[in-house]
Protein backbone atom coordinates (compact mmCIF):
# COMPACT_ATOMS: atom_id res chain seq x y z
CA UNK A 1 0.00 0.00 0.00
CA UNK A 2 1.36 3.38 -0.96
CA UNK A 3 2.16 5.36 2.10
CA UNK A 4 -0.62 8.39 2.25
CA UNK A 5 0.42 11.77 1.18
CA UNK A 6 1.04 14.25 4.35
CA UNK A 7 0.62 17.82 3.35
CA UNK A 8 0.60 21.39 5.93
CA UNK A 9 -1.86 24.42 6.48
CA UNK A 10 -2.14 26.76 9.07
CA UNK A 11 -5.62 26.54 8.02
CA UNK A 12 -6.13 23.11 8.81
CA UNK A 13 -4.72 21.70 12.36
CA UNK A 14 -4.14 18.10 12.34
CA UNK A 15 -4.41 16.06 15.44
CA UNK A 16 -1.54 13.57 16.00
CA UNK A 17 -2.16 10.49 17.90
CA UNK A 18 1.04 9.04 19.79
CA UNK A 19 1.17 6.09 21.80
CA UNK A 20 3.71 5.75 25.28
CA UNK A 21 4.37 2.00 24.85
CA UNK A 22 4.36 -0.70 22.52
CA UNK A 23 1.16 -2.42 24.53
CA UNK A 24 -0.63 0.86 23.22
CA UNK A 25 0.15 0.70 19.70
CA UNK A 26 -0.28 -2.86 19.03
CA UNK A 27 -4.00 -2.47 21.17
CA UNK A 28 -5.18 0.32 19.02
CA UNK A 29 -7.73 -1.09 16.30
CA UNK A 30 -7.55 1.33 13.15
CA UNK A 31 -10.93 2.48 13.82
CA UNK A 32 -10.16 3.90 16.75
CA UNK A 33 -6.80 5.38 15.27
CA UNK A 34 -9.29 6.86 12.56
CA UNK A 35 -12.04 8.06 15.35
CA UNK A 36 -9.26 10.07 17.58
CA UNK A 37 -6.94 11.62 15.22
CA UNK A 38 -6.05 12.80 11.93
CA UNK A 39 -2.04 11.79 11.70
CA UNK A 40 -0.32 8.38 13.69
CA UNK A 41 3.10 9.24 15.50
CA UNK A 42 5.26 6.54 16.11
CA UNK A 43 7.86 7.18 18.75
CA UNK A 44 10.41 4.75 17.81
CA UNK A 45 12.70 5.30 21.04
CA UNK A 46 9.14 4.37 23.19
CA UNK A 47 9.55 1.11 21.07
CA UNK A 48 13.04 0.09 21.55
CA UNK A 49 12.72 0.66 25.01
CA UNK A 50 9.74 -2.12 24.55
CA UNK A 51 11.78 -4.44 23.03
CA UNK A 52 11.55 -3.09 19.26
CA UNK A 53 13.69 -4.88 16.30
CA UNK A 54 14.07 -2.84 13.03
CA UNK A 55 12.77 -5.31 11.16
CA UNK A 56 9.59 -5.47 13.55
CA UNK A 57 6.77 -3.00 12.28
CA UNK A 58 3.91 -3.48 15.00
CA UNK A 59 2.47 -0.48 13.72
CA UNK A 60 1.66 -2.19 10.75
CA UNK A 61 -2.40 -2.54 11.04
CA UNK A 62 -2.91 1.32 10.84
CA UNK A 63 -1.15 1.74 7.67
CA UNK A 64 -4.12 3.79 6.02
CA UNK A 65 -3.21 6.41 8.41
CA UNK A 66 -0.75 8.85 7.83
CA UNK A 67 2.61 7.66 9.44
CA UNK A 68 4.68 9.97 11.32
CA UNK A 69 7.84 8.60 12.82
CA UNK A 70 9.68 9.96 15.69
CA UNK A 71 13.87 8.51 16.93
CA UNK A 72 13.53 10.94 19.96
CA UNK A 73 16.99 11.91 21.17
CA UNK A 74 17.06 11.42 25.08
CA UNK A 75 17.94 15.50 25.60
CA UNK A 76 14.86 16.28 24.31
CA UNK A 77 12.64 13.95 25.51
CA UNK A 78 13.87 10.80 24.57
CA UNK A 79 12.88 7.95 26.72
CA UNK A 80 16.60 6.16 26.55
CA UNK A 81 19.90 6.97 25.20
CA UNK A 82 20.51 6.73 21.74
CA UNK A 83 23.41 7.97 19.36
CA UNK A 84 22.45 9.56 15.96
CA UNK A 85 23.85 6.96 14.47
CA UNK A 86 21.24 4.46 16.53
CA UNK A 87 18.13 6.77 15.28
CA UNK A 88 19.69 6.94 12.05
CA UNK A 89 19.16 3.00 11.24
CA UNK A 90 15.65 3.52 13.05
CA UNK A 91 14.66 6.17 10.66
CA UNK A 92 16.09 4.27 7.54
CA UNK A 93 14.27 1.22 8.17
CA UNK A 94 11.15 2.78 8.08
CA UNK A 95 11.24 5.21 5.23
CA UNK A 96 8.84 3.19 3.08
CA UNK A 97 5.96 3.91 5.16
CA UNK A 98 6.94 7.46 6.85
CA UNK A 99 4.43 10.10 5.73
CA UNK A 100 6.77 12.19 7.99
CA UNK A 101 9.66 12.08 10.01
CA UNK A 102 10.70 14.16 13.15
CA UNK A 103 14.24 15.36 13.56
CA UNK A 104 15.13 17.55 16.11
CA UNK A 105 16.55 20.51 15.38
CA UNK A 106 19.75 20.49 17.48
CA UNK A 107 20.44 17.45 15.93
CA UNK A 108 20.22 18.53 12.05
CA UNK A 109 23.84 18.43 11.89
CA UNK A 110 24.48 15.22 12.96
CA UNK A 111 21.66 13.86 11.48
CA UNK A 112 22.09 15.77 7.73
CA UNK A 113 22.55 11.85 5.76
CA UNK A 114 19.28 10.96 7.38
CA UNK A 115 17.44 14.54 5.99
CA UNK A 116 19.25 14.04 2.91
CA UNK A 117 17.85 10.62 2.60
CA UNK A 118 14.30 11.72 3.21
CA UNK A 119 14.79 14.70 0.84
CA UNK A 120 15.98 12.12 -1.92
CA UNK A 121 12.47 10.42 -1.07
CA UNK A 122 10.33 13.25 -0.84
CA UNK A 123 9.08 12.30 2.82
CA UNK A 124 8.63 15.90 4.59
CA UNK A 125 10.08 16.53 7.71
CA UNK A 126 9.54 18.13 11.21
CA UNK A 127 12.63 20.15 12.97
CA UNK A 128 11.41 20.11 16.39
CA UNK A 129 12.73 22.57 19.18
CA UNK A 130 11.59 21.57 23.03
CA UNK A 131 12.07 22.85 26.28
CA UNK A 132 10.89 21.16 29.24
CA UNK A 133 11.74 23.78 32.26
CA UNK A 134 10.62 26.99 30.82
CA UNK A 135 9.50 28.81 28.09
CA UNK A 136 12.62 29.90 26.32
CA UNK A 137 13.15 34.02 24.70
CA UNK A 138 11.31 34.00 21.69
CA UNK A 139 13.74 35.60 19.60
CA UNK A 140 15.38 32.18 19.76
CA UNK A 141 12.35 30.57 18.32
CA UNK A 142 12.81 32.70 15.90
CA UNK A 143 16.07 31.84 15.03
CA UNK A 144 15.11 28.02 15.13
CA UNK A 145 12.27 28.67 12.93
CA UNK A 146 14.65 30.16 10.83
CA UNK A 147 16.79 27.64 10.72
CA UNK A 148 14.15 24.62 10.31
CA UNK A 149 13.07 26.69 6.71
CA UNK A 150 16.08 26.78 5.52
CA UNK A 151 17.12 23.24 6.46
CA UNK A 152 14.17 22.10 3.99
CA UNK A 153 11.74 21.03 7.13
CA UNK A 154 8.06 21.37 6.35
CA UNK A 155 6.92 22.32 9.83
CA UNK A 156 9.12 23.97 12.83
CA UNK A 157 7.31 22.35 15.94
CA UNK A 158 8.29 23.67 19.11
CA UNK A 159 6.97 23.19 22.84
CA UNK A 160 7.69 24.63 26.35
CA UNK A 161 6.22 23.97 29.96
CA UNK A 162 4.23 27.11 30.36
CA UNK A 163 4.03 28.41 34.19
CA UNK A 164 1.81 31.34 33.86
CA UNK A 165 -1.25 32.68 31.44
CA UNK A 166 0.91 35.24 30.13
CA UNK A 167 3.68 32.73 28.98
CA UNK A 168 0.74 30.98 26.86
CA UNK A 169 -0.49 34.43 25.37
CA UNK A 170 3.36 34.44 24.61
CA UNK A 171 2.59 31.13 22.96
CA UNK A 172 0.15 31.89 21.05
CA UNK A 173 1.63 35.54 19.56
CA UNK A 174 4.53 33.60 18.24
CA UNK A 175 2.17 30.70 16.42
CA UNK A 176 0.22 33.47 15.03
CA UNK A 177 3.18 35.32 13.83
CA UNK A 178 3.45 35.82 9.61
CA UNK A 179 6.42 32.91 8.85
CA UNK A 180 8.12 31.32 5.76
CA UNK A 181 7.32 27.92 7.53
CA UNK A 182 4.05 26.03 9.16
CA UNK A 183 4.77 26.17 12.68
CA UNK A 184 3.79 23.90 15.38
CA UNK A 185 3.36 24.78 18.85
CA UNK A 186 2.48 23.58 21.96
CA UNK A 187 2.81 24.27 26.08
CA UNK A 188 3.64 21.36 28.42
CA UNK A 189 3.01 21.01 32.38
CA UNK A 190 -0.74 22.28 33.89
CA UNK A 191 -1.20 24.82 31.13
CA UNK A 192 -0.95 22.26 28.20
CA UNK A 193 -4.86 21.43 27.89
CA UNK A 194 -5.83 24.83 27.01
CA UNK A 195 -2.62 25.96 25.33
CA UNK A 196 -2.77 23.65 22.61
CA UNK A 197 -6.58 24.19 21.79
CA UNK A 198 -5.57 28.03 21.26
CA UNK A 199 -2.40 27.05 19.23
CA UNK A 200 -4.28 24.88 17.61
CA UNK A 201 -6.80 28.14 16.91
CA UNK A 202 -4.24 30.40 16.27
CA UNK A 203 -2.68 28.14 13.28
CA UNK A 204 -0.61 25.34 14.67
CA UNK A 205 -0.82 22.63 12.30
CA UNK A 206 0.19 19.80 14.38
CA UNK A 207 -1.29 19.22 17.64
CA UNK A 208 -0.41 16.04 19.47
CA UNK A 209 -2.21 14.04 21.99
CA UNK A 210 -2.26 10.59 23.37
CA UNK A 211 -3.97 7.29 22.39
CA UNK A 212 -3.77 4.04 25.25
CA UNK A 213 -2.65 4.74 28.68
CA UNK A 214 0.39 7.25 28.54
CA UNK A 215 0.78 10.77 27.56
CA UNK A 216 4.03 11.07 25.42
CA UNK A 217 4.68 14.75 27.04
CA UNK A 218 4.12 16.39 30.52
CA UNK A 219 0.26 17.69 30.36
CA UNK A 220 -0.51 15.93 27.08
CA UNK A 221 -4.33 15.44 26.68
CA UNK A 222 -5.64 12.04 25.24
CA UNK A 223 -6.06 12.68 21.48
CA UNK A 224 -9.45 12.03 21.30
CA UNK A 225 -10.37 14.67 23.61
CA UNK A 226 -8.15 17.18 22.17
CA UNK A 227 -9.24 16.68 18.55
CA UNK A 228 -13.41 17.25 19.94
CA UNK A 229 -11.98 20.65 22.06
CA UNK A 230 -10.39 22.13 18.81
CA UNK A 231 -13.16 21.27 16.50
CA UNK A 232 -15.56 22.48 19.02
CA UNK A 233 -13.44 25.81 19.87
CA UNK A 234 -13.95 24.77 23.49
CA UNK A 235 -10.74 26.22 24.95
CA UNK A 236 -10.29 24.58 28.63
CA UNK A 237 -9.76 26.78 31.81
CA UNK A 238 -6.22 26.89 32.85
Amino acid sequence: MPRPILSFSSHRPLVVGSFGGMADLIDCAPGLADAVCDVVEIRLDVLCRDGWELSQKPWAHLSGKPLLFTARCQSEGGVMPLEAAARAAMIAAVCEEAAAVDVEIASMHEMRETLALLAERSIPWIASSHHFDRLPPIDLWRELRERARAGGASVAKFAATLHDAAEMEVLESFQSEPAAICVSTMGMGELAPASRVRCALAGSVLNYGYIGQAPTAPGQWPAATLRAAIHEKKIPSP
